[in-house]
């Protein structure tokens, strides 16, 4: 699979991993949402789910739905913390038909505080 992760998104997926006691995986599912872009919804698990693809990047344990996984094919994965919300994004270089978002699709975002409350 070509999956890119920015620096910033390795860090903040280690985080999320270390702060769950450090097993298992970052399991990442996307769905198409909003005007050419992709939400997200994202835990920590022991273990794949049935379904799920395992990929190893890293160091880091990926759980990703095999439906998530052609949606994030060539797909570069950023992560953005301000000091009033953090999120996903996604930088999409296929061409889209939307002429608001030029191909590049932003996760839903929650303040960091939330992210850590699983």
């Amino acid at each position: 699979m070509d999956l890119i992760l920015t620096p910033s998104a390795e860090k903040f997926i280690h985080r999320m991993v270390q702060f769950s006691g450090g097993a298992g995986g970052f399991r990442l599912a996307v769905t198409p949402g909003g005007c050419s872009g992709l939400s997200a919804a994202f835990d920590i698990e022991a273990l794949p789910r049935a379904g799920d693809r395992v990929i190893n990047h890293g160091g880091l344990r990926l759980f990703v739905p095999e439906d998530s996984c052609r949606l994030l094919e060539g797909v570069t994965i950023d992560f953005m913390e301000t000091p009033t919300s953090s999120g996903f994004i996604f930088h999409d270089p296929r061409p889209s038909s939307c002429q608001c978002s030029g191909g590049t699709a932003e996760a839903p975002k929650a303040n960091l505080h939330q992210l850590r409350d699983f």
